[in-house]
């Protein structure tokens, strides 16, 4: 099988994309391929595979597969790169709409340049804070909020957000020094997040800069992770770190983030999307 895709990333976090407004796809090929494209030996090599597609409720809808084959809920990079392609590619006709996710509708609003979407704004809706929503094993609270959280002999402080898929945060003195690599699988796997975990690392730069590194949930570690960075903010003003309705840059491996948390409890993420290539994948029921 012949599959048209365009591969696009969002400071460095890349995806294969696949459009169904123009291509029919089996459903129950979706994971197969996700796992598939993203083998960057046997296949294209991405994050993993978004699928763009017809919505009832608004103008385009997004899915989006790890390369583990699993389905999330939501991708800041994706919903940036989905907004690009949509505009650029006309399947919408103006520069601000709407996009579906399995996290629910999210708003999306276009800066052009020259005909194409330089920059891209993204409403990712209001943080989830209680911990059976995120969800996260434990007594009910209403937030997490520094919690002690013992993990492979390592004593943390967890701070633990959903911005429609949930995120563990944890701040350090020197991004450098994180434990991504020694923690962020277990963190992840950890049966304390029955539906696993994005985990982050949060060095506090200012009062308007974060360092940010991501282990993603299904994905390993990443160059970036929007909602990631903006359940980085969230957690960095819950702990009086930042302020509400300011602007803060968050400084991820791929490049710059602005996040704003603003007074209505809405969480506005800006930033680029890049495409990198356009191609056939070309897809064998056996491998």
């Amino acid at each position: 099988m012949e599959i048209p895709f365009i591969k696009m990333h969002g400071l460095g976090n890349n995806y294969i994309y696949l459009d169904l407004f123009t291509l029919d796809i089996n459903e129950k090929l979706l994971p197969t391929l996700a796992q598939r494209v993203s083998n960057v030996n046997t296949g294209i090599g991405s994050d993993g595979l978004i699928i763009i597609h017809p919505s009832d409720v608004a103008e385009v809808g997004m899915r989006i597969f790890n390369k583990d084959g699993s389905e999330g809920k939501s991708c800041g990079n994706g919903l940036r790169c989905t907004a690009k392609y949509a505009y650029e590619y006309g399947i919408v006709d103006k520069k601000k709409f709407n996009i579906e996710t399995k996290a629910g509708l999210v708003e999306a609003e276009v800066f052009e340049h020259n005909g194409k979407a330089e920059h891209i704004t993204i409403n990712m809706g209001s943080p989830i804070f209680n911990r059976s929503s995120i969800p996260m094993a434990g007594e009910e609270s209403e937030k997490v909020i520094k919690e002690p959280f013992l993990i492979d002999d390592s004593q943390l402080e967890v701070t633990a957000v959903s911005m429609g898929n949930p995120h563990a945060v944890f701040f350090v003195e020197k991004i450098e020094e994180a434990p991504l690599y020694d923690l962020g699988p277990s963190i992840e796997k950890d049966s304390r997040f029955p539906e696993g975990v994005n985990v982050e690392f949060i060095e506090v730069v200012s009062d308007r800069e974060l360092n940010f590194r991501v282990w993603e949930r299904g994905s390993g570690v990443t160059q970036a992770c929007g909602t990631g960075a903006c359940a980085a903010v969230v957690a960095a003003t819950l702990n009086n770190h930042v302020a509400r309705n300011e602007t803060i840059t968050v400084h991820l491996q791929g490049g710059d983030l602005k996040i704003k948390w603003d007074q209505e409890n809405q969480v506005w993420m800006t930033g680029g999307a890049v495409i990198t290539a356009i191609g056939t994948y070309y897809f064998h029921d056996k491998e």
